[in-house]
């Protein structure tokens, strides 16, 4: 029977990277059963790669994917394909890994389309340099990505003007933007490789002592919350049902912010409950 594999965003864990070392984190991800990683928001040094390497012959992890930026950008640790894009190559080949991603589209060209439309070309033509060394390209989501312009989804204005691109679809930021994810996927059915797993949850609210009607109304407005999976409001066995079907390979766990929860702790809750939908040789 078809399957896909459980992968873990380091993201999730990166506060854990200057704690433990590479090495001893990927030690944990193995102890916790996931056996795939995708590798974002950690310099990538010559040290890194290194261990990222051993760890990943040592705990029998997979590295899924890794990060990168088209254009040099300074609030961005991941390295950039205009200056460094051999050198992601050789990470690449270094890691034995077929997927690399980025992570938006850069915020301040949104107000204007020309610029968005060159950031497409720009991606489509890394997507084809990266291919001849058999390295697939794809493009992550958030929420912003399903502003409209002239009447088309962002995300849609660059799945129907690239053909080499791939997307990560973020099922979290898909309901965030009011749109099925089950649905999106079918959409993009061929073009999904990597799909990121985080569910979506309603927060409580904290009114106490808010008596002030501007505070009020943000307290009551922004509770939305990045959850542990099954710990929010999302289908997910229809989710990954779905993603399977149309094309993802891997089946990446993330999620922006614990709430002061350990992020080891949350990825094993959402481990628990993945083996509760009866994925377990997913892992």
């Amino acid at each position: 029977m078809k399957k896909g594999k459980f992968a873990v965003q380091m993201m999730t864990i990166k506060s854990k990277v200057p704690e433990l070392g590479v090495y001893e984190t990927m030690r944990k991800i193995n102890e916790l059963g996931y056996h795939a990683v995708e590798v974002s928001q950690i310099p990538m040094t010559q040290e890194t790669v290194a261990e990222l390497k051993r760890a990943a012959l040592d705990f029998d992890i997979k590295i899924a994917a890794l990060s990168a930026t088209i254009d040099p950008n300074p609030e961005s640790s991941s390295d950039n394909l205009t200056d460094h894009f051999q050198k992601i190559v050789d990470d690449c080949k270094a890691l034995d890994c077929n997927y690399l991603r980025i992570g938006m589209v850069p915020i301040d060209i949104l107000e204007d389309k020309e610029k968005i439309m060159n950031f497409i070309d720009k991606a489509e033509t890394m997507a084809k340099r990266l291919d001849e060394y058999g390295i697939q390209f794809y493009y992550h989501n958030h929420h912003i990505e399903f502003q409209k312009y002239d009447g088309e989804f962002l995300l849609d204005l660059i799945k129907n003007n690239t053909k080499n691109l791939g997307f990560e679809i973020d099922v979290h930021w898909v309901a965030r933007a009011g749109v099925n994810p089950v649905e999106l996927l079918k959409q993009y059915a061929g073009r999904i490789g990597l799909l990121h797993l985080k569910d979506y949850r309603i927060g409580k609210v904290d009114l106490e002592g808010v008596t002030d009607p501007v505070t009020h109304k943000q307290r009551l407005h922004h509770i939305i919350e990045f959850a542990e999976l099954g710990q929010g409001n999302l289908d997910m066995k229809a989710i990954i049902e779905a993603g399977l079907q149309y094309g993802s390979e891997y089946f990446i766990i993330e999620q922006d912010n614990t709430y002061g929860r350990d992020p080891f702790e949350s990825l094993e809750i959402s481990a628990c409950h993945l083996r509760e939908l009866g994925y377990a040789d997913w892992f």
